[in-house]
């Protein structure tokens, strides 16, 4: 009996020392998210800028309406706005077409072109939450109304240095689209810009009274070409074609306006005067994105990369390579600003 209870009594001390050495229980407190993967609030998506562009004429015509859509796109993916447009808007319905985008959400409407001044004037009050920009004029007015413009008289002068340099007849023309500041200012520079080169050359300058009427405007440049001159321009939107096309039929120069117009006559156009609104629209639809866009007159010009001259690569070769230097000072020089227009009349 006395060995089994000694048996009994060494199990007991067992078990307790065995007990005493076992790893205790450690109590782990609740983990929370922060413990693991810090938790991250997504933030919230900010609405992208709603852009509508309103033009005139189509966005095919080589010229004015093509310029402002490049920049429409230029800013939609270089920017990331939201963008749409409505091309060849007649007068009559331009006020449908701002109201149109201004009930369906857009931030920054865009009327290209002087005709839109008094459109935007009428439309503008109704909606002062929204930000109106017309381009090619100097009127703007609080609080939603603002301009943007090219200097006219540079692309026109420009376009006078080349016709004067590149004329052997000594007569030259120019045709713009109807009689608005934009286009009596290019039309201003132009004949300047022939004076620079010599006042002995003979400027003919009229207004075709059309944007769209190319078979006028051919007709017009035609008459002037077949009176002498044999370097002719015409400032008219897609009328201006119509003058491309009378210098090809005649055999004689023609210079682009706008944008790189020697695609429609690759050995007639022998170099287009820059007035790139790509670059003015996009200029005001970034401000209008960072919030500082104001109603204010914005101008651009040669300083700003946004005139100047644009060579057909093709024919430049054969171009007379003196002529081309020297046109190509001129620009240098009205950029560095060291030529003064300042005499000439701006209306």
């Amino acid at each position: 009996m006395k060995k089994f209870l000694s048996v009994i009594l060494i199990l007991v001390l067992a078990m307790s020392m065995f007990a005493g050495c076992a790893p205790k229980a450690v109590e782990t407190p609740a983990e929370t998210p922060a413990t693991t993967e810090e938790a991250v609030t997504p933030a919230p998506e900010v609405a992208k800028l709603k852009v509508a562009l309103v033009l005139s004429g189509p966005i095919n015509d080589n010229g004015w309406n093509s310029v402002a859509y490049e920049g429409l796109k230029a800013a939609e993916k270089d920017l990331g706005v939201e963008v749409a447009y409505q091309e060849s808007v007649p007068t009559s319905d331009q006020e449908e077409a701002f109201r149109n985008f201004a009930t369906s959400g857009y931030n920054v409407i865009i009327g290209h072109g002087y005709q839109f001044v008094d459109t935007a004037a009428v439309v503008g009050p109704d909606f002062p939450d929204v930000k109106f920009i017309v381009t090619s004029t100097n009127i703007a007015a609080e609080p939603n109304i603002t301009a943007v413009e090219l200097s006219n008289i540079e692309a026109g002068y420009f376009a006078g240095v080349l016709a004067g340099l590149f004329t052997k007849s000594n007569h030259v023309s120019f045709l713009g689209g109807q009689e608005i500041p934009p286009i009596t200012n290019a039309s201003n520079g132009f004949i300047a810009g022939v004076a620079s080169i010599s006042k002995d050359i003979k400027v003919d300058s009229t207004m075709i009274g059309s944007w769209d009427d190319v078979a006028k405007a051919k007709g017009l440049a035609t008459a002037f070409i077949k009176a002498g001159a044999d370097v002719v321009i015409g400032d008219a939107n897609q009328a201006g074609l119509g003058v491309i096309d009378a210098a090809k039929s005649e055999g004689v120069f023609a210079l682009g306006f706008s944008s790189d117009q020697s695609v429609v006559a690759p050995e007639t156009v022998i170099a287009s005067t820059k007035y790139d609104f790509s670059i003015a629209i996009k200029h005001v639809i970034e401000l209008a994105q960072k919030g500082e866009l104001k109603p204010i007159a914005y101008s651009l010009g040669a300083k700003e990369g946004a005139a100047g001259i644009i060579w057909n690569e093709t024919m430049k070769p054969s171009l007379d390579a003196a002529k081309v230097a020297q046109a190509d000072a001129v620009v240098a020089d009205m950029a560095a600003g060291k030529i003064d227009l300042s005499g000439i009349t701006k209306k």
